[in-house]
């Protein structure tokens, strides 16, 4: 429900505790976030339910809750800061946590590794170390109870339940204190909690993170707390063979150690905190030193020893008590007066009721209700004195007319009735005795490993039926083969019960699509549509497959694969690009560069050209110039023929000016140089240099010589 319907939010307790947001509700009060104006700081408040806040019990549990986690300085214990009473309602102001509850936490992961489980798990057990040191047992260690900051510190809260070890059990008779499902079975039977109770509930919680279930599950309540009395908690180990996939194992001696701490038999568990501590952290070394392998010292180390006798399945019953007889009362017969002698013998002191179970039937015939009361062991003796006549029994009429007869025949077929009736009465009893204690029970059989058919006959001849109707797929079962059953082998049950069997359907598998040659988006949503994932992406160049599309894969197509198998995808980025050299003007030999381009991939077109500036045999130009290309595109070179060479022309005796206008015509520039020794030139051309018929380079400085 959201925080805006809550009448709470928006008010200020004590003119300092301003009310922001609803966190959560319980069934004594409600938690909400909450600002001290004061300190300006972010805080909780719990605040009891108005209904319950004029009851001085709730409102005297209310007070011992804040009182029992205030005693408790331990960083991982939630911290209580003060506590107060507004508008008649109590309320305690506590450390505020963002983060997480471990029931979250084991939602979205579990089950959990090893070493994440033993991580969460240490600061809880070293903060009940500290609580069973000072003389408080929690008595409701549940997964809700523990909070996971956004930094990873770890809190236990909520000590509504906690107690002192020495003061009177405060919970009434017939009453299931904490949560049944961590609920230890000495709470179910006498209702006794101590160190060892809350040691348990931490095993059950260790079971939960390492498997993802609880070890118990029932219909109701009664029938958890039934379980948790009889059955024992089986190991993680086998409970995780049985659930999801996963890539590690649980080593015997974490078995052992929740086995020792969920051993039905408190003094078969670690005495407290401090030793649970301790052997948690023995265990979290050996893990963290051999990765996960066995070590069977260790486990027998840890491993609980045999119960003692008194097994918390055998039926714990009252001392039984002498049947009530009526009482004789001193009647006086018509027409007689006598005088009664009465000696009462001294009362037997009353049963102790409170050492009853707590978990008991309660029907109004029951010897062990609450409501009925304990009869006395001895009945009242009276002696009368009589004229010879039979006292009267009280509340019985009395038939006077009534003759029977004395004859010894008759009396002793009356003996002869009477030791048959008494006969019958004491077969009638013991049968029913035997049938509510025992006969009416059976155990459930053997029927894992075994076909639907084989289950329903053992089934049958223990008196069970079998709900074959779930089904499930199985990596160690094979195919046809029953994987589990609930209630578990071995458990005792009522004649008729229902066994619930899980079928195996063998090995899951998914078959690989064809993703090569599709989009990567594609070939992702294919993999995730048969519940396989993309694993290694690799991006390769290629000619022939477009850029972002599949090359190739690491499973075969129609291959049978498990659930969430990664496969490894190639994925192309086109074709690769090539360097273009850049050849004009380096002095590379036109070959040379076209050798370089058909190396590198390139198709070369050639064309050859004059060129003035550029020696004969390189590259006048290239088309594309220099940068990337891709193999197979085409480079056109130019390769030059070297200048365009013309001959000089003869212009001996030609003028000046003719000799000029003869050598331009040819393409070569004229530069005039006079050569006679007379001091008056003539202007006739005596010939050049190079001389006539020399060939030059078009645009060639040619010297006219001038006599």
């Amino acid at each position: 429900m959201s925080s805006t319907y809550d009448p709470m939010v928006g008010h200020v307790l004590d003119d300092r505790y301003e009310i922001l947001a609803k966190l959560a509700r319980g069934g004594m009060a409600t938690v909400y976030r909450a600002r001290d104006l004061r300190l300006m700081r972010t805080i909780a408040v719990k605040i009891m339910r108005r209904d319950l806040g004029e009851d001085d019990d709730f409102a005297a549990k209310f007070d011992h809750e804040a009182r029992s986690a205030a005693a408790l300085n331990h960083p991982a214990v939630v911290g209580v800061f003060d506590q107060g009473t507004a508008q008649g309602q109590p309320y305690i102001v506590m450390e505020f946590v963002e983060g997480e509850t471990l029931r979250r936490r084991i939602s979205r992961e579990a089950p959990l590794r090893p070493e994440e489980a033993l991580e969460l798990l240490d600061p809880v057990v070293a903060a009940l170390s500290a609580a069973h040191e000072g003389g408080l047992v929690h008595r409701d260690i549940k997964p809700e109870n523990v909070l996971i900051s956004t930094r990873g510190q770890v809190k236990v809260a909520d000590f509504g339940l906690a107690r002192v070890m020495t003061s009177p059990q405060m919970t009434a008779t017939g009453v299931l204190v904490g949560t049944a499902s961590y609920l230890p079975p000495e709470l179910v039977t006498h209702s006794r909690p101590d160190s060892r109770s809350d040691v348990y509930s931490a095993g059950v919680v260790l079971f939960e993170m390492l498997t993802g279930k609880k070890p118990h599950t029932g219909e109701n309540n009664y029938q958890i707390a039934y379980a948790h009395v009889n059955v024992d908690i089986e190991k993680p180990s086998k409970a995780l063979r049985a659930s999801a996939h996963h890539d590690w194992r649980i080593p015997d001696y974490l078995d052992a150690f929740v086995e020792a701490c969920t051993a039905r038999s408190p003094d078969s568990r670690p005495f407290n905190g401090r030793v649970m501590l301790e052997q948690l952290r023995e265990v979290r070394l050996e893990l963290a030193a051999t990765g996960g392998r066995d070590n069977a010292k260790l486990a027998a180390r840890i491993r609980p020893a045999p119960s003692p006798p008194g097994d918390l399945t055998q039926p714990i019953q009252p001392r039984p008590v002498t049947r009530p007889r009526p009482v004789p009362a001193a009647a006086a017969m018509a027409g007689h007066t006598s005088q009664a002698s009465v000696t009462q013998m001294e009362a037997p002191e009353e049963p102790d009721w409170d050492s009853f179970p707590a978990w008991r039937p309660t029907s109004p015939r029951s010897p062990l209700s609450p409501s009925s009361t304990p009869p006395r062991s001895h009945p009242i003796h009276h002696t009368f004195e009589d004229s010879g006549r039979q006292p009267r029994m009280q509340r019985t009429p009395v038939f006077p007319n009534l003759q029977i007869s004395q004859d010894p025949v008759h009396r002793r077929r009356r003996g002869m009735l009477l030791v048959l009736l008494v006969l019958l009465a004491t077969a009638v009893a013991s049968f029913g005795s035997w049938w509510f204690a025992e006969g009416r029970f059976t155990t459930t059989p053997e029927l894992v490993q075994t076909t639907q058919a084989v289950a329903e006959q053992r089934a049958e001849a223990n008196g069970v039926h079998i709900d074959a109707s779930r089904t499930a797929h199985s990596e160690e079962v094979a195919a046809g083969l029953v994987i589990s059953s609930d209630p578990l082998e071995g458990t005792r049950v009522p004649r008729g019960e229902e066994v619930q069997l899980v079928i195996s359907l063998g090995p899951e598998r998914f078959t690989m699509p064809e993703v090569v040659g599709s989009p990567i988006d594609e070939a992702e949503a294919a993999l995730a549509s048969v519940n396989l994932v993309v694993g290694e992406l690799t991006q390769s160049w290629s000619e022939e497959v477009p850029s972002g599309a599949v090359m190739s894969v690491s499973e075969a197509p129609g291959s049978q694969l498990k659930r969430d198998t990664p496969v490894d995808l190639t994925v192309s980025k086109g074709p690769e690009p090539i360097a273009i050299p850049d050849f004009v003007g380096d002095g590379t030999p036109a070959a040379s560069a076209i050798e370089q381009l058909e190396a590198a991939g390139f198709v070369v077109e050639t064309t050859q050209e004059n060129s003035a500036t550029v020696p004969k045999g390189q590259v006048v130009s290239q088309t594309p110039g220099p940068g990337n290309g891709k193999r197979g595109d085409t480079v056109s070179i130019i390769e030059s023929l070297g200048p365009v060479m013309v001959e000089i022309p003869d212009v001996r005796y030609e003028s000046l000016e003719d000799a000029t206008r003869m050598l331009e015509s040819v393409g070569v520039e004229v530069e005039v140089e006079y050569v006679t020794d007379f001091p008056l030139s003539l202007k006739i051309a005596s010939g050049t240099e190079p001389g006539r018929g020399t060939n030059v380079a078009e645009g060639s400085t040619v010297v006219l010589l001038i006599a």
